[in-house]
């Protein structure tokens, strides 16, 4: 009996130590009680206490401003110590939207590991500051973004302007422009994009520069043509303070991932939907491939590097991206994340594109190439191959465009290939405008050197040749590449009714006899070492055997 009250003494004792350790360390030993000790304000010492920021509409209490006590409402910090500096200036208050909206984290944690989420089974970790700006994907969703190289042309175009002379753009600029007097500075152009601009900024600017007597408009501001002018509205409505985002949206749309993946409301349907792709749970994910930290940031580094090794089964090729493409394409796959907040919340961005389908990437045909066709045709319309793959046919070659014609290469963009990765892209929800195609058609052009396509006086269908003797001219020199019913392999289908019906005979006629040059497909017309030449009657029987397998593709049950 009395080792059972020794035994129960000794528990009671060993409990209270330890709710006494417990409190002590709580209130006197927590990293944050010293990171407070040693702050100071401009009043003196700092009141040691537990902080948050709370904003019930988002429904976020965020205690983060306990440690990084500079950004927490109504503090002066003037200590230097860099936990406790103030935040950087951004469009939206910290003191108002709190920090886990913006980047992630655990908001009500108060030790580091915890409040970053860098602990096991969170799904939601910091992200880092190198890819900080990416926590704008969040809300907004910034609209008709084009390709990279016209966003850099813009940008120049802004700077070879001397636009910073007077204005600020992201921390840059606005210095006070030399002159007898004191000079002038224009507003901060940092958020146009998102508080708007002055559509008739140009006529203004000449009518300040007409009535001002003082010289300073006279050396500040000059003429600006038209296609100048259009860079600026556009580099201009695409400032929310988030350059980077910008570069990225641009780099994804500089490299054809639209053409396989939807993001919000656009896109093919190849790959997976990444809409939300950002907000994957990193604990879900196998790093066996991954080298150095296992984060989800490395993650989908090493999947643009190497897709297959990284996902098994994984049908995206390798794309041969150099390492700051690499960067600029995380941060715009994190950037990919969704918050329901209420219709207050929501910026305007966000609103057109998921209520009203307003396109996230600019309307000009190159950023829709570059953004839709690069990846299977390349960026420079001449196709593209990738290991273990059929060729992608080239676009832009000589025979090809002398060939087709506006209205062929409309119909295949807007129809498709049935069964095959060319979607119909003016045939589907949200699909190209007419004015998006022939945009595209003009850039196709445009890339391929300007050749204008041969007039074809012929009707549609002329061929009449012997279909039977067209099938063993096919099998003897054709289906080695096409296929032994034209159904594709190392060339592409000729059974397609896609292209059979937007193809007229002339166009596959000349196809035939001309080849296509940079392919393996030479023209029959001339002889080669491996085979005979062709004679026009020949050519035009092949011709009226494809147009056979078109009519085998239409019967029931075919």
């Amino acid at each position: 009996m009395k080792k059972n009250k020794y035994l129960l003494l000794i528990s009671s004792l060993g409990v209270f130590a330890l709710l006494v350790y417990a409190a002590v360390s709580e209130n006197f030993f927590k990293e944050w009680h010293s990171i407070q000790a040693g702050a100071k304000t401009s009043e003196g010492p700092l009141d040691v206490r537990l902080r948050q920021i709370i904003n019930p509409s988002l429904g976020t209490t965020d205690r983060c401003v306990t440690c990084h006590i500079g950004m927490a409402p109504g503090e002066t910090v003037v200590s230097d110590l860099k936990v406790a500096a103030p935040h950087p200036p951004v469009v939206h208050s910290p003191t108002e939207m709190g920090c886990t909206t913006c980047h992630s984290g655990q908001g009500l944690a108060t030790e580091k590991l915890d409040a970053h989420g860098d602990v096991e089974f969170w799904p939601e970790p910091m992200l880092s500051a190198k890819y900080a700006y990416a926590s704008c994907g969040t809300c907004h969703v910034p609209l008709e973004v084009p390709n990279s190289a016209r966003l850099e042309l813009a940008r120049k175009t802004f700077e070879r302007l001397d636009c910073y002379a007077c204005h600020r753009l992201d921390g840059r600029g606005g210095t006070l422009r030399p002159s007898p007097s004191t000079g002038m500075e224009g507003p901060d152009l940092s958020h146009t994009g998102i508080k708007g601009f002055d559509a008739n900024w140009y006529p203004a600017h000449l009518a300040k520069k007409e009535a001002d007597t003082s010289g300073l408009w006279a050396n500040s501001f000059g003429e600006v043509n038209d296609a100048d002018r259009a860079l600026l509205d556009q580099f201009l409505g695409l400032q929310m303070g988030a350059p980077l985002l910008i570069r990225a949206k641009a780099e994804y749309n500089s490299v054809g991932c639209t053409g396989c993946h939807v993001t919000g409301n656009f896109g093919g349907e190849t790959g997976v939907d990444l809409s939300r792709v950002g907000e994957k749970d990193p604990n879900r994910l196998d790093y066996s491939a991954v080298e150095g930290e296992h984060t989800y940031q490395n993650w989908i580094a090493q999947h643009f590097r190497l897709p297959l090794s990284t996902v098994q089964g994984s049908q995206m090729p390798d794309l041969a991206l150099s390492e700051p493409q690499i960067d600029l394409l995380t941060m715009y796959v994190l950037s990919l994340r969704r918050r329901s907040v209420p219709d207050i919340w929501l910026p305007k961005d966000r609103v057109r594109a998921m209520r009203f389908g307003a396109r996230e990437f600019a309307s000009d045909g190159e950023t829709i190439f570059k953004a839709v066709c690069s990846s299977c045709h390349g960026a420079d319309g001449k196709g593209v191959r990738y290991p273990g793959l059929p060729p992608y046919p080239s676009i832009t070659n000589t025979e090809f465009l002398e060939l087709a014609s506006d209205d062929f290469i409309a119909a295949t963009i807007k129809g498709g290939r049935p069964g095959r990765p060319m979607l119909a892209w003016g045939d589907r929800q949200n699909g190209f405008t007419a004015e998006e195609i022939s945009a595209v058609v003009a850039y196709i052009r445009a890339i391929g050197g300007g050749i204008v396509p041969i007039p074809d006086t012929r009707p549609a269908r002329w061929a009449a040749g012997d279909a039977k003797a067209g099938n063993r001219l096919f099998l003897a020199n054709c289906a080695g590449c096409h296929g032994s019913m034209g159904e594709g392999g190392e060339g592409p289908a000729l059974n397609n009714p896609g292209l059979l019906n937007a193809a007229t005979d002339t166009f596959l006629f000349e196809t035939i006899a001309r080849g296509r040059s940079g392919t393996v497909m030479k023209g029959f017309r001339i002889p080669s070492p491996t085979r005979r030449a062709l004679t026009d009657r020949e050519i035009e029987s092949v011709v009226t055997y494809l147009r056979s397998l078109g009519a085998k593709q239409k019967r029931p049950g075919g």
